[in-house]
């Protein structure tokens, strides 16, 4: 292997990691506060650093004002996303909700082929197979019967739509990016999403009891947007450099695992032992992805 691939796995399994730790910490937050005021402040925070380092890059190029319906259209799509996951959050199981997530991939190579016309290979094919069962084993509790009866929970009945906007998102940014660098085009999505949680949820902000808010939710929200959005944005740039596509999307799978990482640390049980079947089997779907 070599030096750059090791920096890029390293990047992504730093990536996996902190994106699990907003599974853990928002299933905390969720019932205290609107998931609207919530990633409205997320995404103002996030969006001022992700300008900072643009501005230190050289700035916002005036080609990049073109069709700014772009960024609302991405912004549209990206917030939903993460407005349901919030949502879904007050009641569903943090590492069923990260099982949920895993499902994104297979989720995106669909819409992929959709709008894209982009196809895989029968090899990540069984892979993402592999991993969409893994995932539902978790997601429906390790209960045959419940599987048998599609009894699924509600939290991530809500969640699963929100990842259908997220994997629309995916291609969707190849399709409407016209040789934006990357930074810009974030900043664009991010500032766009910003005015319009701003807009949309202004009487959940207004409402919100800003100054009685559990400090859980100040550093959820504070998370979010420093670790889950602005690093894990430098963590993607650095990975998709050096490693294919495919290898970069693998780390998803390994989400579930490090909820339950992340559930021990701040204090929770460990899930029954059944699940672990699932968890294992979205592992042997990272393997399989990670072979070249």
């Amino acid at each position: 292997m070599t030096q750059a691939a090791r920096v890029g796995h390293l990047a992504m399994l730093l990536f996996s990691v902190l994106i699990a730790g907003s599974f853990a910490l928002g299933v905390l937050a969720a019932n205290d506060i609107a998931p609207m005021a919530l990633n409205a402040v997320r995404f103002w925070i996030a969006a001022a650093i992700i300008g900072a380092i643009v501005m230190v890059g050289g700035g916002v190029p005036r080609a990049a004002l073109a069709a700014p319906w772009r960024y609302l259209v991405l912004a549209a799509v990206f917030t939903l996303y993460f407005v349901l996951m919030f949502e879904g959050l007050k009641t569903a199981p943090s590492v069923s909700a990260a099982a949920v997530f895993t499902l994104t991939p297979v989720l995106t190579a669909g819409f992929g082929w959709v709008l894209l016309g982009q196809g895989v290979t029968p090899r990540i094919a069984f892979a993402l197979t592999i991993g969409a069962l893994g995932a539902l084993w978790v997601i429906f509790r390790a209960d045959l019967q419940a599987i048998l009866r599609f009894d699924v929970g509600r939290g991530e009945l809500i969640y699963f739509v929100g990842c259908i906007s997220h994997s629309v998102y995916t291609p969707l940014v190849r399709k409407l990016n016209r040789g934006e660098s990357v930074p810009v085009f974030t900043f664009g999505t991010l500032a766009a999403g910003a005015v319009l949680l701003t807009i949309v949820g202004w009487s959940d902000i207004v409402s919100t009891p800003w100054r009685a808010l559990p400090s859980v939710v100040w550093v959820t929200i504070l998370y979010t947007a420093v670790f889950a959005s602005a690093a894990t944005f430098a963590l993607l740039q650095i990975a998709t450099l050096r490693l294919p596509s495919s290898k970069v999307m693998a780390y998803t799978y390994l989400t579930p695992a490090w909820v339950i990482v992340w559930n021990v640390g701040l204090g929770a049980a460990l899930p029954p032992l059944t699940m672990g079947l699932g968890v294992g089997m979205t592992i042997v779907a990272l393997v399989l992805l990670l072979r070249d």
